[in-house]
C-alpha cells in the first residue's frame, strides 16, 4: 500500500502545480507531464505517452483528459481520480478568485499587458508540446515526413486537417509506413 500512496502523492504534487501553470489548457504542460511520467517516475514509455495523448485528443471532452490517463497508467482508478482532481481543483479555485479581481481592473493598462503577453506564452507552450509528442511518436523517416506534411497542410492550406490525418491513417494501415 505504501507504493500506491507514494504514487498518488507524486500525482498530486505533479498535477496540482501544473494546473496552475497550464495557461491555455493541459496541452501547454504536456512536456512537463511527459518528463515526470516517463523520465522521472518511469510510469510509462515514450510510445505509451504518445498513445495516451492521442487517445485524450481523440476522445470527446476537455484536453485535460491526458491527466486522467496518465494517472490511470500510473496507479489505476485511484490514480486517475487523484490526477484529475489534482489538475482541475487548484486551477478552478484560482479562477474563482482571480475573476473577481479581473473584472475590477477592466480598464487597467496592466490587464491589457497581461492579456497581450499570455497569447505568445500559450503558443510557445503548445509548440513545445507538439515538438515533444512528435519526437515520442515518430520513430522513422516515413512517420516524420507524414507528421511534417500534415502540419504543413494544416498550417498553409484551408483544407480540413482530418483529410491529412485520414491519409496518414491509410498509409499506416496499408503498411507503407511504420
Amino acid at each position: 500500500m505504501k507504493g500506491l500512496a507514494s504514487i498518488l502523492g507524486a500525482l498530486v504534487a505533479q498535477f496540482a502545480v501544473l494546473s496552475l501553470l497550464a495557461i491555455g489548457g493541459a496541452n501547454t504542460v504536456v512536456p512537463e507531464i511527459h518528463r515526470n511520467a516517463v523520465d522521472v517516475h518511469h510510469w510509462m514509455s515514450d510510445r505509451d505517452f504518445a498513445n495516451l495523448f492521442a487517445i485524450a485528443q481523440a476522445a470527446p471532452g476537455p484536453n485535460a483528459l491526458i491527466t486522467t490517463l496518465v494517472g490511470f497508467k500510473a496507479a489505476g482508478i485511484a490514480g486517475a481520480l487523484v490526477a484529475t482532481i489534482a489538475f482541475c481543483l487548484p486551477a478552478g479555485l484560482l479562477v474563482f478568485v482571480v475573476i473577481g479581481v479581473w473584472d475590477r481592473i477592466q480598464q487597467s493598462p496592466w490587464r491589457a499587458a497581461v492579456q497581450a503577453g499570455l497569447g505568445p506564452v500559450t503558443v510557445g507552450l503548445v509548440a513545445a508540446s507538439a515538438f515533444l509528442l512528435t519526437r515520442a511518436a515518430d520513430r522513422g523517416i516515413g512517420l516524420a515526413a507524414i507528421t511534417l506534411a500534415t502540419a504543413a497542410i494544416s498550417y498553409f492550406t484551408r483544407l480540413n486537417p482530418l483529410w491529412a490525418l485520414g491519409a496518414a491513417a491509410v498509409l499506416g494501415a496499408s503498411g507503407l509506413v511504420h
